[in-house]
């Protein structure tokens, strides 16, 4: 799908304070589309803030060595949204993803635009740019600098290559393209290192992820002759094995792992009485479906949502929701 970025053209010339914003919980395509963005802009000469309904994981903060990434209300106050000419929604067009962000946005007179990949959607009452087959927003990201003769500071690199590489599993998702090899190839010429990149990625974990996982992995089940895999995190489980909340990133694609497996999940009991969801899955179980059923969204291959209640109750809910979509007709993989 080619997006028709001119009309973003006038938007950005004719305006000169801008906020950059994403989805809770940011992960890398969310904070490396905002950093390279950002980049871009500032090569125009404009005024840029990121602001971020949740602070910078730890496990990324080495693509924000300044801090130039803000928490509303931590590090900067609320009002302050208020005070831009232009807000941009990168890696989400949902409401509910950006909790205290979203309620600013709907006070303010700040003109809005999405920049976004993920099927799930919301109306923000913006000029939306927008394609599903992308492999990551940090692509489209390159793309609109192209397309609209922008130039593209080295400063880019390390955060778009970091957004696409983790968006496509690096590189190994269905979703890569000819062209994503050439993006990435080009983001290294401008600086990215790959190597080095990979080792701040995934090569960091502390003792206490590495006991988490094994505690995981020890429940993992299978249901569906086979073709689920699921497993569950315990609130009392991080304690007990010295890990964080973050340190459950990616877990569930360990379940894809098991021959047979077409979709998989895991439960995340939290702080707040609620039980969040990841939902992974093969070609032809479409996960964003699943997902929205619940007040959650994504891709059809990579989504999420968040429950109230117990975790008992709340596995309960998406088996029955999962063991449904995995008995409906198989649909077929959307042609590149």
């Amino acid at each position: 799908m080619v997006i028709p970025w001119e009309p973003l053209r006038d938007v950005l010339m004719s305006n000169q304070r801008f906020i950059l914003s994403s989805h809770v919980r940011p992960d890398a395509d969310a904070i490396g589309s905002e950093l390279g963005l950002a980049a871009i802009l500032r090569t125009l000469g404009k005024e840029v803030r990121i602001v971020n309904p949740s602070a910078i994981p730890a496990t990324l903060s080495f693509l924000d060595p300044d801090h130039k990434i803000l928490k509303i209300g931590e590090d900067i106050k609320p009002e302050a949204l208020l005070e831009t000419d232009v807000h941009i929604v990168v890696d989400t067009s949902s409401w509910s993803q950006l909790q205290d962000v979203g309620q600013m946005m709907r006070r303010g007179t700040a003109r809005r635009v999405v920049i976004d990949h993920h099927a799930s959607s919301d109306d923000l009452g913006a000029l939306e740019f927008k394609d599903t087959q992308a492999e990551a927003t940090g692509v489209l990201i390159l793309e609109m600098a192209d397309a609209l003769d922008l130039a593209i500071p080295p400063e880019v690199a390390t955060p778009l290559f970091c957004a696409v590489a983790t968006d496509t599993g690096w590189f190994r998702f269905s979703s890569v393209r000819e062209s994503t090899y050439r993006v990435a190839a080009r983001l290294i010429d401008l600086g990215a290192r790959p190597d080095l990149l990979y080792r701040q990625l995934y090569e960091q974990f502390s003792v206490g992820r590495i006991r988490l996982a094994g505690c995981v992995l020890s429940r993992v089940t299978l249901e569906s002759e086979g073709k689920l895999a699921y497993t569950w995190v315990e609130l009392a489980d991080f304690d007990r094995c010295g890990a964080r909340p973050v340190d459950t990133e990616d877990l569930v694609n360990e379940c894809l792992k098991i021959g047979g497996t077409q979709c998989a999940f895991i439960a995340v009991e939290q702080m707040n009485k609620t039980v969040k969801f990841s939902f992974r899955s093969r070609a032809g179980v479409d996960v964003a479906t699943l997902a929205e059923q619940f007040g959650g969204g994504g891709h059809k291959q990579a989504s999420g949502a968040t429950l109230n209640g117990k975790l008992t109750d709340a596995l309960k809910q998406v088996l029955t929701a999962t063991r449904e979509a995995l008995a409906a007709p198989a649909t077929p993989p959307a042609p590149a």
